[in-house]
């Protein structure tokens, strides 16, 4: 209102009757409350940047001498004039930034004492670094964990990604009051009396990125949220998006519940689902709340039994052609061969099994010899069709006769195969699949269960406060993007990283492309910090960011995900379950690269000075697949999906050489002339789309500022 209420006495200066009529309608309007969500929009927000380097026009702050605590720090905004050399090293001389009341016009600082602040509402320009990677995956397109306040991280999306996410998934900060997540570089806990609004306003600005980086045509936006801030979380979208379909899903994450005296028992959680243009729920073969009969794990509806017989009767000698071995694979535990019959008088151990198999055979833990339930021919028959398999026990199960039956008719239907090709699959309702219902109850969405007791086997010795169920994040992904192979999955809240595992688990079952972008920063918890600073160190310190979320948590978790050995050294233990069921030490045949943000300064990187900070948008943009041109050349290079051209003499080479690969679909023209970038850019082929730098960059993050 301050700026209206100045108007409003320019008026009256001018016309003392205008400006009294005017200010009583004013009045009367403020009085009035919309209807909806109203919180205090105009906090500012910033951001501390301790790993960018000080440099002259930077907004800064005073960091705290080592060893003291954060509050004894001057937290007034300075500018620096300029940065000078002296004896004792760097120093930089300061104005302040707001009007200063005590009357300091100017001070000085040595620069390892100043911290750059980002406002917000002023332009950045972004790079990346690459911090390491993981290759399994062939040509897979390559999953990306930027570490950066996602803010600013979103900005950089903004480039890269705008209208083409498929999905965001995000699980926010639940606001609980105990200090779990910071504003304006301070813990927000139960005792500030703007948390709320807080809160509103920092997912709002977030939010509004989010809306622009989805796909119109088709796309989901999923928030998980507890009920501290569920009801005005529901009024913020509804205010922010508009036109779109909300839902909200209630899911069981502990059925033995959190106890409060005096007060119900908290078991759930709940998912606000967005969806815009043709995005909808694709039934799958559950519908989430009701127990399906026999269900163990992801053989919901089909009932395995034991392959060796039990009966007193079924003695090895009893029956011809059902004792014999089965050979199975040392590493993977999965069926290799299946041998033949062998005599009674036979000795067991004298065959020999395969090269890296060992034999099972039907034998009591006694040491009777039994027999097998199928002949050797029957079994190898249904073993092929995947009506066969081994337990994680190292027990021959199989499916009966009426079950195959059943398949075969289509009474049971079924829904995949597991890594050993055994059926998964489960009898439908009413004949017709299921549609999923609001309210989910089960086992797999236990956040013990699939969260904290998941991450102790990937990077054991390592804690993570309320990690996500894997099994939770992976069947709400499906219900939207189990049909599509190629998709692009974003989380800007991304913790330990349970989204990008979860996409990589959906790309194991069906053999997609889909590609998770996870943004997470690199904070250490309350505690820690305090440790740490009364050990001397500081936010930027290498013995600080070590313990950060992003290098300690997030990097080593996915990295045993896809490699199969545990942070430890050793390979993980224990096996996936449920919708697929094999063992977590297989890892996945994906790809995957860590990047952390800088901040770099628009002039260089107008005359292309910063080439290599700006490389690795580029290759997000294109897609990242294939080869990233890393430095800039005399005249151009082409790689797997994109192309650029440094040098405008050089445009016919370029032309041509873009013409030949096929793949390409971007190609970036690094030119300040106009006209030859439109000449390139009418001669390139129709599928590749031409973009200008660094123009298109600078104008992008010059004209895309937050607004606090």
């Amino acid at each position: 209102m301050s700026r209206l209420s100045s108007l409003l006495r320019q008026v009256e200066t001018l016309d003392e009757l205008l400006g009294a009529d005017l200010k009583r309608e004013v009045e009367a309007l403020s009085e009035r409350r919309a209807f909806g969500l109203n919180f205090e929009r105009h906090i500012p927000e910033t951001v501390e940047l301790p790993d960018r380097p000080v440099r002259r026009g930077d907004k800064v702050r005073f960091l705290p001498q080592r060893g003291t605590s954060p509050a004894s720090a001057d937290g007034r905004l300075w500018r620096v004039g300029r940065i000078r050399r002296s004896s004792e090293g760097a120093v930089a001389d300061l104005l302040p930034l707001r009007d200063s009341k005590d009357g300091q016009e100017m001070a000085t600082r040595a620069v390892e004492d100043l911290v750059v602040v980002a406002e917000f509402r002023d332009p950045i320009y972004p790079g990346l670094v690459s911090t390491g990677k993981v290759h399994r995956g062939g040509d897979s397109p390559c999953h990306a964990v930027i570490n950066a306040e996602n803010f600013h991280a979103l900005q950089v999306l903004l480039y890269t990604h705008e209208g083409k996410v498929d999905a965001i998934y995000i699980d926010p900060p639940y606001n609980s009051g105990a200090r779990d997540w910071k504003y304006n570089n301070d813990y927000v806990d139960s005792e500030d009396a703007y948390r709320h609004s807080k809160w509103l306003a920092m997912m709002e600005r977030r939010l509004k990125l989010a809306k622009r980086l989805l796909r119109p045509e088709k796309s989901v936006l999923i928030v998980a949220i507890d009920e501290r801030e569920v009801h005005r979380l529901g009024l913020l979208l509804e205010q922010n998006f508009q036109g779109a379909d909300i839902q909200m899903v209630t899911s069981v994450i502990s059925a033995k519940g959190v106890v409060r005296p005096g007060k119900f028992s908290r078991v759930e959680e709940h998912l606000f689902v967005v969806t815009s243009g043709a995005a909808a729920v694709h039934p799958w073969h559950r519908n989430m709340l009701d127990p399906i009969e026999g269900d163990k794990g992801h053989t919901a509806g089909l009932e395995w039994l034991g392959l060796r017989r039990r009966e007193p009767t079924s003695r090895r000698g009893e029956r011809p052609n059902q004792f014999y071995p089965i050979f199975v694979d040392d590493r993977s535990n999965m069926i290799q061969s299946i041998g033949d019959a062998v005599g009674d008088e036979v000795d067991r151990d004298s065959v020999i099994a395969p090269e890296g198999t060992h034999a099972i055979w039907p034998v009591k833990p006694d040491g009777t010899e039994m027999l097998w339930g199928l002949t050797p021919n029957v079994l190898r028959r249904n073993w092929q069709q995947g009506f066969v398999r081994v337990s994680r026990k190292g027990t021959v199960q199989y499916l009966q006769t009426g079950t195959i039956a059943e398949i075969a008719d289509g009474t049971i239907t079924v829904t995949g195969r597991a890594r050993d090709g055994s059926v998964i699959g489960a009898k439908p309702v009413d004949d017709e699949t299921p549609t999923p219902k609001r309210v989910w109850n089960l086992a797999s969405h236990n956040a013990e269960m699939g969260g904290t007791r998941m991450l102790s086997k990937l990077i054991p010795g390592r804690r993570f406060p309320f990690p996500k169920s894997l099994y939770a994040v992976e069947d709400i992904l499906r219900f939207y993007l189990g049909e599509t192979a190629e998709a692009v999955v974003l989380d800007f809240f991304a913790g330990s990283g349970t989204t990008a595992h979860a996409v990589m688990r959906l790309n194991e079952q069906d053999g997609g492309q889909r590609q998770c972008i996870s943004i997470t920063n690199n904070e250490v918890s309350p505690e820690e910090g305090d440790d740490l600073r009364g050990q001397g160190f500081r936010p930027g310190d290498p013995e600080w960011e070590r313990w950060g979320i992003c290098e300690y948590i997030t990097k080593p978790r996915l990295e045993a995900a896809i490699t199969g050995i545990a942070a430890n050294g050793e390979p993980i233990k224990g096996d996936y379950e449920y919708t697929d069921e094999f063992p977590l030490s297989d890892g996945f045949a994906q790809n995957l690269e860590f990047f952390k943000m800088t901040y770099e300064a628009p002039r260089p990187v107008a005359h292309n000075r910063s080439f290599e900070a700006i490389a690795p948008l580029l290759w997000l943009r294109a897609g990242s697949r294939g080869r990233r041109i890393e430095k800039a050349k005399q005249d151009f290079d082409v790689a797997d999906t994109y192309a650029v051209l440094f040098d405008l003499d050089a445009s016919k080479e370029f032309l041509s050489a873009v013409g030949e690969a096929a793949s390409v679909q971007f190609a970036f023209v690094v030119t300040d002339d106009d006209r030859g970038f439109q000449m390139v850019g009418g001669e390139l082929p129709a599928r590749v789309e031409a973009v200008r730098l660094y123009e298109s960059y600078l104008s992008n993050f010059t004209i895309n500022p937050g607004r606090s």
